[in-house]
């Protein structure tokens, strides 16, 4: 069908009363800027699974903040609170002058204190913070987002999480508002960000941003929305199906035999066995559709192979080795080995005809209920290595800077209550996230940094409700202005966040 008749039978639909049909929207709303683009853009989600401690990850560090901050996390039996702005690590075996205890490496007083970052626009005081000033900085084993902070090309979106509409205290407590559906829940919160909806959904964000796009891709729209994280419902499109790729940076997957020149010494052979697993013509629909599946897989990782095998992709510097900061020894960081699967498929995306690309890549872990001095603090250095390395991978590729063509950005299920359970911090709502790349307005937080501290000693914190922060930004501003940013319109915006206009901001201004 042409765009006229789309257009039309959109039409009819509202002449009923009723919306059309999602993918009918879409493919009526066209994307004419994006169809006449030279230029190649490309959207990465880098997703944190388990829901991320951001309170242990961006901190504000006035005086006000700080005091509320500290009170709360240095109890029970392995204290969590970080240590402040200008303290000098402490030797494992010696004792710390702020917390009167022995240093171990996995405690916070062997870490040094917290990373200041200044950014550009003053942060607004919110109601119940005394401080005439907000000062913030990052978590210990942060110091390379420190830098690409300072650099102007990492941005840091303030208490985002999933919302209905703006919500107040008060209205969470009387529930005189629409809430997100299983608050707290992993499975439901993990959807609802990349979906907009709860566990069962069929079509993500990411996935709709690449429904627009695709036409742009000509024969190579296999290659518009990329996995190296697994199965993600962010990439389901209404058409588009999401390629996935090994984590370890290797060329796609073949069928052995199938693809070689020669099979037990015949040169025939490798086409016949093609023949047989592609054979459409088959009286089951499932192994018909299955024949299908299996003849496109061959079909892409041919392309793949071939085009990583270019010396543009070949010229892509691995990753480099990872240490664990708590013991020393050195780990695999499965997140940078997809981010240079990710700069390959870049490097390569003239090759394979593609000049808009919408990724996944993730990292589990963060579901830090125990042992959380432990785990969290390897997993945000490997976050901190992996977005350093892909930073100055998409550098130069090809003797050409592409940071300025990739916007990469984090996500996660929720953040985690304020208070500590004795080591560790349970499921909350609103968190705080960074997006990278040439194009953002780095250098700055943005959104509204919260109001800090619990509910005790007569302090009403507006913010907080059981040790969960209420967001203050939505997914859906959070999404649209990253949408925009590719080349979405403000219809087509309107129609993959239909909750938007629920906000008075649309965009954020990060990129």
């Amino acid at each position: 069908m042409d765009r006229r008749h789309l257009l039309r039978l959109g039409g009819a639909f509202s002449g009923l009363g009723v919306a059309a049909p999602f993918a009918l929207q879409l493919a009526a709303a066209g994307s004419a800027a994006g169809q006449s683009a030279p230029d190649y853009k490309a959207l990465v989600c880098v997703f944190l699974f388990g829901g991320n401690d951001s309170h242990n990850t961006v901190l504000a560090t006035d005086q006000d903040s700080w005091g509320r901050y500290f009170a709360a996390r240095n109890t029970g039996a392995d204290p969590i609170a970080l240590m402040p702005p200008g303290t000098a690590p402490t030797p494992v075996g010696q004792t710390n002058a702020v917390t009167g205890r022995v240093a171990e490496a996995d405690m916070p007083e062997a870490w040094g204190g917290v990373l200041p970052i200044t950014p550009r626009t003053a942060q607004p005081v919110p109601p119940g913070t005394t401080a005439s000033t907000r000062t913030f900085a990052l978590h210990p084993f942060l110091g390379p987002l420190q830098t690409l902070f300072s650099q102007g090309r990492l941005a840091i979106l303030a208490n985002v999480g999933t919302l209905i509409q703006p919500t107040t205290k008060a209205q969470y407590q009387a529930r005189s508002v629409s809430l997100p559906t299983s608050l707290f829940s992993h499975n439901d919160q993990q959807s609802t960000w990349q979906a907009l909806s709860t566990e069962g959904a069929r079509t993500g964000w990411g996935g709709r941003f690449a429904d627009l796009v695709a036409g742009m891709n000509g024969q190579s729209t296999l290659f518009t929305a990329v996995s190296t994280g697994g199965n993600a419902v962010f990439l389901s499109g209404q058409s588009v199906v999401q390629y996935q790729l090994s984590t370890g940076a290797q060329p796609a997957v073949v069928i052995s035999g199938a693809q070689g020149a020669s099979l037990f010494g015949s040169t025939a052979a490798p086409g016949r066995v093609r023949d047989l697993i592609t054979d459409t013509n088959l009286s089951s629909s499932f192994a018909a559709d299955y024949s299908t599946v299996v003849a496109r897989s061959i079909s892409a990782a041919g392309a793949v192979n071939g085009a990583f095998a270019q010396p543009i992709v070949t010229g892509v510097a691995a990753a480099p080795a990872y240490t664990n900061p708590i013991t020393g020894r050195t780990e695999t960081n499965t997140l940078a080995l997809q981010l240079q699967t990710v700069a390959r498929m870049i490097a390569a995306s003239a090759t394979l005809g593609v000049r808009r690309q919408v990724f996944f890549v993730s990292l589990g872990g963060w579901d830090t209920h125990d042992f959380q001095n432990t785990t969290q603090p390897n997993l945000l250095a490997k976050v901190a290595h992996a977005l350093s390395y892909f930073d100055g991978a998409l550098s130069s590729i090809g003797g050409i800077d592409r940071r300025s063509q990739v916007t990469t950005f984090t996500a996660s299920d929720f953040s985690r209550t304020f208070s500590t359970n004795g080591d560790g911090t349970d499921h909350a709502w609103g968190g705080h996230h960074f997006i990278m790349g040439g194009a953002v307005n780095g250098g700055d937080i943005y959104g509204q940094y919260p109001t800090l501290g619990l509910d005790v000693g007569g302090f009403n914190n507006p913010d907080n409700v059981g040790g969960a922060l209420i967001p203050t930004t939505s997914v859906d501003q959070y999404g649209a202005t990253l949408g925009r940013w590719f080349g979405a319109s403000d219809a087509e915006i309107d129609i993959i966040f239909p909750r938007l206009r629920n906000f008075g901001t649309r965009y954020l201004g990060f990129v």
